[in-house]
């Protein structure tokens, strides 16, 4: 089944080319204009992402985001306006957009966007993986490779799921210790190469030339399936 994509869009010649831009990928894309329609479609039906403008009459996409969160819906939330301030972006992410475009864009940007949210979106909460033969059971903390079973401690298990969920990313140490560990700041630390070389040790057939965590030098780390 096609993952559905709602665009909520005030000017027509726009809207328009994002639904047959979508539908010519293969998702399902409606589209509306107002954003108090919005919230409504989106509360009532099911939707794998919500491309959201903030200028829109009668309810502005700020609000529409912060409503749906309100109400517990958690459907992916891609904000897509001209308003392109450090300010914008902030209370953009604050009400609960998952992420934040500015207008004019690329549409091959944006469809890498929609991939990455998308892909994160089905992997988000799930208990189990597979990748090249290795089952990840994320419920037990543990892999099965090869028929042997290995335990993964907390971290480890979280730092393969930020992988997982990031895949062909390149995130930087700083980026995982605030995303994996918390920590807003931390000199000097060499938490992140320790918990990746476990968990190369773990996952890799060969960790010294590793083929799924790969090392960017000078910029940290990408996962590659």
């Amino acid at each position: 089944m096609n993952e559905r994509i709602l665009i909520v869009e005030d000017e027509p010649g726009l809207r328009q080319s994002l639904v047959d831009c979508l539908n010519n990928r293969n998702y399902e894309a409606d589209s509306i204009r107002d954003g108090m329609e919005a919230l409504k479609k989106a509360t009532e039906a099911h939707y794998d992402l919500v491309i959201l403008d903030i200028m829109l009459p009668t309810m502005n996409g700020l609000e529409v985001c912060r409503s749906l969160r309100e109400r517990h819906i958690a459907t992916p939330v891609l904000m897509l306006t001209a308003r392109g301030t450090l300010h914008d972006k902030v209370e953009g992410f604050r009400e609960g957009a998952d992420d934040y475009m500015t207008k004019p864009f690329e549409m091959e940007e944006l469809l890498v966007r929609i991939e990455a949210i998308l892909r994160r979106s089905s992997l988000s909460g799930k208990d189990s993986y597979r990748l090249r033969g290795i089952e990840v059971d994320f419920r037990n903390s543990r892999i099965i490779r090869s028929g042997r079973m290995t335990d993964l401690s907390e971290r480890e298990a979280r730092l393969l799921r930020y992988f997982l969920e990031h895949q062909g990313e390149v995130i930087s140490r700083d980026h995982l210790l605030k995303a994996v560990w918390g920590y807003n700041f931390l000199p000097f630390s060499r938490t992140v190469d320790v918990h990746v070389a476990w968990l190369r040790q773990k996952l890799e057939d060969d960790p010294r030339q590793p083929q799924l965590i790969l090392t960017v030098h000078g910029k940290g780390y990408k996962f590659v399936e």
